[in-house]
């Protein structure tokens, strides 16, 4: 493993010596351009770092985004790579572009060449501004994709079966509706195995209501649909109970706890002894609390 790394470290040296190299090659000749296209000294020697510095750029973007801003980083580094490529090919076939004292000239005698080597070498700056901008905007927005660990498909396989549980819970078997259909049954007076001779009355045929007593008896689904009132409910299906006032549970309330200690005088305990809501024996426990809490206080 340590062997590995230092070889790593190792291509990576290299392959900055060669890069560092290249630039001081293809730097002369991009002064040189930037010269005959009018810039002065300062902006010439500025103009190799403009271009061949943003292929740098664009080549770390490729080797950090992903997708579609990955393959914008490649066509950038591509397109300015044969821009460079153009203009170290110009300076090579103008040999006045080598003159240390140049100032300004053309960079080809055919008039139409010459405009758009102008215009690629004066063009390539301002996409600098531009492209680099975007590519760091871009790198720094990037949001790494996690790498699964060993456990991702067993966690995944467990949430899928445990959706399609959940989800199976929702539906239920519907239970086979039971028919009652007419049979006969004969007489078991008439059939005798005994006798070799007997007389066969005709079969009698049986009501099915019987029969329906000794069935199993069929228990239809419960329905979570809530059914509304179809009509008038009788008055004895209605309670007998009269409805009780505030004061004659608390009343009931009182005298159903009366011995009992504070701590088993609960909403569930009152609820269960007065029959009342939820509700309603909270709002007691908390009257019957307050009290004794205050018959204390006076006794103390």
């Amino acid at each position: 493993m340590n062997l590995h790394r230092k070889g790593r470290a190792a291509l990576v040296l290299a392959l900055v010596a060669v890069v560092a190299m290249a630039f001081r090659v293809s730097w002369n000749a991009l002064r040189d351009i930037a010269n005959a296209v009018g810039a002065d000294d300062t902006a010439a020697t500025l103009y190799p770092f403009v271009v061949d510095g943003l292929m740098a750029l664009a080549l770390v973007a490729t080797l950090v985004l992903a997708g579609r801003d990955r393959t914008f980083a490649l066509r950038v580094l591509g397109a300015y790579t044969l821009a460079s490529l153009v203009l170290n090919y110009v300076h090579g076939l103008v040999p006045k572009l080598h003159d240390p004292r140049l100032d300004w000239t053309r960079l080809a005698d055919w008039d139409p060449a010459n405009w758009a080597l102008v215009l690629l070498a004066t063009s390539l700056p301002v996409g600098s501004i531009y492209f680099g901008s975007d590519l760091v905007a871009k790198v720094l927005h990037h949001r790494p994709t996690p790498i699964p660990g060993p456990d991702a498909n067993t966690e995944e396989s467990t949430e899928i079966t445990t959706n399609r549980s959940t989800a199976d819970l929702h539906e239920s078997t519907p239970t086979p509706a039971v028919s009652l259909a007419r049979f006969t049954v004969p007489d078991p007076v008439a059939v005798d195995l005994g006798k070799s001779t007997p007389a066969l009355k005709p079969p009698v045929p049986v009501d099915p209501a019987p029969v329906a007593s000794i069935e199993p008896r069929t228990v239809a689904a419960e329905s979570t649909r809530t059914r509304r009132a179809t009509g008038r409910v009788p008055d004895a299906a209605k309670p007998s109970r009269p409805k009780r006032t505030a004061e004659q549970l608390l009343a009931e309330a009182r005298e159903a706890t009366a011995d009992w200690p504070d701590a088993k005088v609960t909403g569930e305990g009152i609820r269960r002894a007065v029959h009342t809501s939820p509700a309603n024996a909270r709002s007691l426990r908390d009257t019957l609390l307050a009290e004794r809490a205050a018959t204390a206080a006076k006794a103390a």
